[in-house]
Parts: C-alpha cells; sequence; structure tokens
C-alpha cells in the first residue's frame, strides 16, 4: 500500500535526543525490578502532571539507558500487511514534530480546542500526545458521525480546529462556513486538498525540539461527547487527572501490566476506553500498544490476528468475546493471551463461562462512564463473580444511593454514586462543559450520580441492573435517544416517534424505532419503508445510531402532560424475551 511505504519512511526518522527532563520524584521512587511499578499512594495528588513528559518521555530515557527491551511502544497493522512499529524515543519525537505543528503551524494555543476524528491509524497517538504536550484540549469523535453531528461538536465546542481523514472532509467543507471559531483544517491522507494543511508532510518537516507544557493536574486536557436522553451529547470535560489515576496502585492492579506485555484495545477511536485502553493504561506500564486498522468487526479477523501477533491482554466489549463465540468454531487456545477484559455493556455468565472453557483465559468485567473512566472492575486475579462489575477502584469510593445521596443498604437495589465530597477524586470529569444546570444535576448530595441502577454485597461487589434514564447501549455503543428520533423527525414518512433499547443475541440491545406515520405514507409498502427510514437515519447521523427494528403504530403511549412513556415501551420490549 502506497500510504504505508510513505508512512514507513517517515516513521523511520531516527535522531540523537537531547534536552531530556530528569524523572519526576514520583517515577524516581519506582522499582525497575518491579517491571515499572510505581512506588506511591492512591491519594497522592501532585500538583503539575504531563502524561507526555512524565510517562512517555521518561520511557524513552529508559530505552536509551538500556532499562526497557526492545518491544516497540506502538505496533500499528492492517489487513493488507502493512506495518508500524514505533519506539518510544520515535514517539517522543514524532509527537515533538506533533506539538510544533499545532503550536506553530496551525497557531494553536494552550487551552484551544481541536476535534479529532481519525479512524485507527497511527496518526491518531502522535496528535493525541502531541496535543497533551502543547497543552491543546483534544476531543475524540467516531468517525461514524456525519456532518449534522460533526457541526454540532464543531459549533458547541467553539473549536479553532479540526483534524479528519478525506472520507469526512467534504462534510466539514460544507458546513465550515457556519463554524466561525474553526481556523485550522488538518488532513490524514495520501492526497492533498484544497483548505486543507497535509499532516503527514508538516510532520516531516517539523522541528524535534518542543518543550513540553508544564500543566497543573486539574489542567483542562479532553473534553468527550456523552449522549443524553433529552437534547444533543454534553461534553464531559476531563483534567490531565484522568491520565495520572493510571499510575494509581490500586488501577494498575486491574491489569497488571508488565512492559514485556503487548495490550490489544479493540475500541472505537472516538470513545474514552481508546484513550485508556490504548494509550494511559500500558504507556504508564511501558507496554506495547497493538493496533489492527479493522475498518469493519469481523470475528474472523480477531481471530486470526490473535493467533499470528504474540498480543498478551485484549479488552473489548462483550460484543466482541460473544461474536467470536458464536461465529467462529474453531480452536480459540491463543498462544500468547493471558488476560481478557471486558466492559461497556452487561456480560452474561454464561458467556463469561464458554470464553473461559473454550479459550482458556478468565474474562474480567470493569465498569466506567465518558464521565469516570474505568471506575470499578473485578482486578487481576480477584475471584470473579459471574455477573457482577467487581468493585470500587480507589481512589474512587463508590455506594449504591438512593435519589437524595444517602448510601442505601447492601443488596438493595440504588443509583451508583461515586463520592466527590469533601475532595472530588482524581480522574473523575471536571463538569460538563458550558452546562452548569446538567452538572448540578448529577450531583446528589456528597455524590455523583452515574444514573446507573445496582446493588452491591458483603464483599463489595456491585452487580449492575440497568439505567435509570434512556441510553441504548449497544455493542458498546451509547446511544441517546433523542439523536435517532431527531434524524427520524428530518423525513416526511415521520409523524413522531419513540426510541428505546430492545433486546439483541447478538449485541444484547439495539436500536428500535416505534413510529407514527404521516397520512400521505399509511398505504406505503412497510418492508420498503423501514429499509428507506433506516437508511435516512444513516445518511444524516453516524449508522452505528440507526433503528435495526422498526414497528409502526397508530399512537405513542403517553403521560398526561404528554411526555412519552418509553419506559413501557422498553418494558413492552424486554417482556418478549
Amino acid at each position: 500500500m502506497q500510504r504505508l511505504m510513505s508512512l514507513q519512511v517517515l516513521w523511520g526518522i531516527r535522531k540523537s535526543y537531547h534536552g531530556f527532563h530528569p524523572a519526576p520524584w514520583y517515577l524516581c521512587c519506582r522499582s525497575l525490578s518491579g517491571a515499572g511499578t510505581l512506588r506511591w499512594n492512591d491519594y497522592d495528588r501532585p500538583k503539575e502532571f504531563n502524561f507526555a513528559s512524565d510517562v512517555l518521555d521518561y520511557w524513552t530515557q529508559m530505552e536509551q539507558e538500556g532499562k526497557r527491551g526492545p518491544n516497540p511502544a506502538l505496533w500499528w497493522v492492517n489487513n493488507q500487511g502493512d506495518e508500524v512499529k514505533w519506539s518510544f524515543r520515535e514517539m517522543t519525537d514524532l509527537s515533538r514534530r506533533a506539538a510544533n505543528v499545532f503550536t506553530q503551524t496551525c497557531g494553536l494555543q494552550q487551552g484551544d480546542r481541536l476535534a479529532l476524528i481519525l479512524p485507527r491509524v497511527p496518526e491518531w497517538w502522535l496528535v493525541v500526545i502531541g496535543c497533551i504536550r502543547a497543552g491543546i484540549i483534544f476531543m475524540p469523535g467516531t468517525t461514524q458521525m456525519k456532518a449534522k453531528d460533526i457541526l454540532y461538536r464543531l459549533q458547541v465546542s467553539k473549536a479553532q480546529g479540526i483534524m479528519t481523514t478525506d472520507t469526512l472532509a467534504p462534510e466539514v467543507d460544507s458546513l465550515v462556513s457556519e463554524c466561525p471559531a474553526l481556523k485550522t483544517k488538518l488532513l490524514v491522507s495520501d492526497h492533498s486538498r484544497h483548505g486543507w494543511l497535509d499532516f503527514r508532510s508538516l510532520i516531516k518537516s517539523a522541528s524535534p525540539d518542543h518543550t513540553c507544557i508544564k500543566s497543573k493536574t486539574l489542567d483542562p486536557m479532553a473534553i468527550f461527547f456523552t449522549s443524553g436522553t433529552t437534547g444533543f451529547p454534553k461534553m464531559a470535560k476531563h483534567s490531565h487527572g484522568l491520565a495520572l489515576r493510571s499510575f494509581l496502585p490500586s488501577c494498575r492492579k486491574c491489569l497488571q501490566l508488565k512492559t514485556s506485555d503487548v495490550l490489544w484495545s479493540i475500541s472505537d477511536p472516538g470513545w474514552i476506553l481508546a484513550v485508556l485502553g490504548c494509550l494511559f493504561e500500558p504507556w504508564t506500564s511501558g507496554s506495547t500498544i497493538f493496533i489492527h486498522h479493522l475498518p469493519q468487526f469481523d470475528p474472523k479477523v480477531i481471530q486470526e490476528t490473535l493467533f499470528k501477533y504474540p498480543i498478551t491482554q485484549c479488552l473489548a466489549a462483550p460484543a466482541v468475546y460473544r461474536m467470536i463465540l458464536q461465529q467462529i468454531p474453531t480452536s480459540l487456545r491463543f498462544p500468547a493471551l493471558e488476560h481478557c477484559i471486558t466492559g461497556g455493556e452487561a456480560l452474561l455468565p454464561e458467556e463469561q463461562e464458554e470464553w473461559r472453557r473454550r479459550t482458556g483465559v478468565l474474562l474480567y468485567e470493569v465498569y466506567g462512564q465518558s464521565e469516570t473512566g474505568i471506575s470499578c472492575g473485578t482486578l487481576r486475579g480477584m475471584k470473579i463473580k459471574p455477573g457482577s462489575m467487581g468493585i470500587s477502584i480507589p481512589p474512587f469510593d463508590i455506594q449504591i444511593i438512593d435519589e437524595k445521596g444517602n448510601i442505601l443498604p447492601l443488596n438493595t437495589e440504588g443509583n451508583i454514586g461515586i463520592r466527590i465530597k469533601p475532595t472530588k477524586p482524581i480522574g473523575l470529569f471536571m463538569c460538563y462543559e458550558d452546562n452548569p444546570v446538567k452538572t448540578a444535576e448529577v450531583e446528589c448530595g456528597d455524590f455523583y450520580n452515574t444514573g446507573d441502577r445496582a446493588t452491591m454485597d458483603e464483599e463489595g461487589y456491585i452487580w449492575f441492573l440497568g439505567r435509570n434514564d434512556d441510553i441504548i447501549n449497544s455493542s458498546g455503543y451509547r446511544i441517546g435517544p433523542a439523536e435517532v428520533e431527531n434524524a427520524l423527525a428530518e423525513h416526511p414518512a415521520v409523524a413522531e416517534s419513540a426510541v428505546v433499547s430492545s433486546p439483541d443475541p447478538i449485541r444484547k440491545e439495539v436500536v428500535k424505532a416505534f413510529i407514527v406515520l404521516t397520512p400521505e405514507f399509511l398505504s406505503h409498502d412497510q418492508d420498503q419503508l423501514t429499509q428507506e427510514l433506516q437508511q435516512h437515519v444513516k445518511s444524516v447521523t453516524a449508522p452505528y445510531k440507526y433503528p435495526r427494528k422498526v414497528e409502526f403504530v397508530p399512537e405513542l403511549p403517553k403521560t398526561i402532560t404528554g411526555k412519552i412513556k418509553r419506559s413501557e415501551l422498553r418494558k413492552k420490549e424486554f417482556g418478549q424475551l
């Protein structure tokens, strides 16, 4: 592939390094013989922290001193047999160049915002680290977004820059006149495009000399868009504390990574799990990040990859493991695989057991949100209780609370709450940016109310029951009904609609739309109309949001005040199981 040939030339840059900062005090306290285990407290809070200088550059220094093995920091492959391997040393060089591109060429300043909409390509990692070096707030987004989704994100965030591929560049060009704050468009492509800067060319010519900002731990670092049941996605703003949390001893017990480990996190680059599982967690431990381009999900490709490469740990949504179990009848005894983690949706106990039986590897469950990162889980080596999400991971103190923030007795259903008073823990989101009302709504007494329902047993294990909102969780994608309903409302056949989750044997949940038709479409063929509406939703919003099930109804159930009774529709769906 011509693109990768040029990449390999560019990424083959090797220069002498200078200007390294001495390792900070908390890294100097590490035991190198203990695979990089940090010796500090779960509740320590340094005034300053920057993942690029305090972690990435530290491991670069370890490489130079011969104190880390030969494994690459990043290992990228695709279906065509192309491969890119970067050492920490190369990552330091290239991410410094990226930081210079942002500040010197693009004119972006500390605190500016960059929308990052890329597939699983090596540049994604350069951009994230480059932004952290320069103090630019990065905002990941899935490449499945359409013009309407991108426009909303650019407008509400007042983003000064955007980076994407030539696939989405025409969508951006069609709306750029409506985004007055946007001043820089960066393209990752083999081809040039008028009005866009060629990121690869700029990286190649940029200087590798860059002084990383001295960021405060609580300075803003990233914004993740999170779906809601009404209105549009909210901006969950995170500080550098999100990256710092990966250092904490209790957090490191979750995966117990070593420098010799190769971790494959099969997550869309638009979600917080990619930033955690594909970057912060493995690189904190000096491990190798493995990435497969994987433009489309294919269980056979995943199975072949786990056989072919020395992947020791795998992190994926339950749907990934489920599809492998259902669609691959052959051996699943992967030669290097030692540890598997899942999260993002509920995992059935029988699926957990079948994975263990067929692979010989235990499947551990974790739980989190865009607002929290990984907040609880079954730590590696802990007793697994099938059906449980595990225990609270410090510094998070999770309790089951009522609507007023009171802690409920054990084995009592309530809301999952994370204690935020007297001190908000490191790693929890700062706020919903520019939305103090929504921020206040999730503060419940001394706790942040996740909006998820659960119970807690005598050993502190948390048992997920469901959500007290209307979010649909399909194959790990969280989908707000309002986004789908708004898309449907643009079609002339739709008088009104209600979107809810519906059970599915593969994805656990899928989007289902109950639709009341306008009079002129009542006589249309319903199968044909279903396909037309599905295609319409795919064309105006991210395709994963489209309703896989459609039911035409004469009217929707409503309250006396006219609100749609989604809970009644959900009960109808899940009562059919």
